[in-house]
């Protein structure tokens, strides 16, 4: 198969410029859409049959699997949506200088997608066992938490055996066997405007009340026990002279545990039930949206399998736990046997230094393509 990806490596390059050079922000129905038409007719190539999951505001997901595949055991799961602004694929086009790919959304995770893609392009052209074993997942909201493909995934992972997840490798080339779960939470305050030289005494100002919740909701914050509340962004006020009638915050929760979550959202409804501030009030909305991915027993196994695969091929297996979400919680959270990280080696994710190196595309395809074949065979 190696010499089979060396061989392709120029065509999977042509391939990765052609969707980097395509907006496909999460927002970008239309560049979303345009990625997974082109996706969609390489895997129809393979054999492949494409369902089209049609969605009104987000781009559409499909679920791939081959014409002849009857109970697949593996499943990967895939994002076509990037974090990246209309317009940024103009502005830094895909490029590769010294060894690394540049463009938005290179490493997170375009390159991906051509790495599964070409693994199994190897797997048929060796004619080795694989490609009916396995069932794709192509989302395009993971960037935004996966509100609309969150229970398609879980639906497909419902007996599966393994989850082959296609975020990026770390940037040393670990594996990634834990996340932590996450979500976000809204506080919008309510007050009253009142001018701020006339009459302040008659105003309630909704500032001032969500300065008091930060302070609060700061000190929930546990390093030692894998929880964070980090109030990201916050909002409010008409003029500055005028008592703030209006706030919002918006609050990034992160959990290691699943029985964080109840404890974690239950202090921050009782913290804003309360107000600092006589006569304003908060709404609260949000929540833990993804649960933690845990390296349990099973995940453990899988690690080992991939690790024996790499030692044969020369590749130095690695494994790490993140603090970042993917779709991974989800078919770890549902005892599937789950591997994340499994896409080519890159970093600076999410800014203009993002980067793929070049040469981890053919190494990491072939490793992808001897894992699901090694899974398959030993299913036989």
């Amino acid at each position: 198969m190696k010499i089979f990806l060396n061989e392709k490596e120029d065509e999977m390059l042509t391939l990765l410029e052609k969707l980097v050079n395509i907006d496909s922000g999460s927002t970008d129905k239309e560049g979303i859409d345009k990625v997974s038409n082109i996706l969609q007719k390489e895997y129809e190539k393979l054999g492949f049959l494409v369902e089209t999951d049609y969605q009104e505001v987000q781009g559409n997901h499909l679920v791939i699997r081959h014409k002849n595949a009857k109970n697949p055991e593996i499943m990967s799961v895939a994002h076509m949506d990037t974090v990246f602004a209309k317009g940024t694929a103009l502005k830094r086009p895909f490029t590769i200088r010294e060894g690394h790919a540049y463009g938005p959304g290179v490493i997170d995770m375009q390159a991906s997608h051509v790495v599964l893609l070409y693994a199994l392009k190897s797997l048929q052209k060796t004619e080795r066992a694989g490609l009916e074993n396995i069932l794709i997942i192509l989302t395009s909201d993971e960037e935004i938490g996966s509100p609309t493909s969150k229970d398609l995934i879980e639906e497909h992972t419902a007996g599966k055996k393994y989850a082959l997840i296609m975020e990026p490798a770390r940037q040393d080339g670990s594996l990634v066997t834990a996340r932590r779960g996450a979500g976000e939470v809204m506080l919008q305050v309510t007050g009253k405007a009142a001018h701020s030289g006339i009459e302040p005494q008659a105003g309630r100002s909704a500032i001032e009340e969500l300065a008091q919740k930060i302070i609060k909701l700061h000190k929930l914050t546990d390093h030692e026990n894998g929880i964070s509340v980090n109030v990201g962004v916050i909002k409010g006020g008409n003029t500055v002279n005028t008592i703030a009638p209006s706030a919002v915050a918006y609050v990034d929760l992160r959990i290691s545990k699943m029985e964080q979550a109840e404890w974690l959202e239950n202090k921050i409804k009782e913290i804003c039930a309360v107000p600092d501030v006589k006569g304003t009030t908060i709404k609260v909305t949000g929540g833990i949206e993804r649960p933690p991915m845990v390296k349990n027993e099973q995940t453990i196994a899988l690690l080992n399998v991939i690790k024996s695969i790499g030692d044969e091929l020369g590749i130095e297996i690695k494994d790490m736990a993140t603090g970042g979400g993917s779709d991974a919680s989800f078919t770890s959270a549902m005892g599937v046997a789950t591997i994340d990280g499994l896409g080519p080696i890159g970093g600076n994710a999410h800014s203009e230094d993002e980067y793929l190196e070049v040469e981890s595309l053919v190494e990491r395809t072939n490793l992808l393509a001897h894992i699901i074949h090694r899974l398959t065979i030993e299913k036989e």
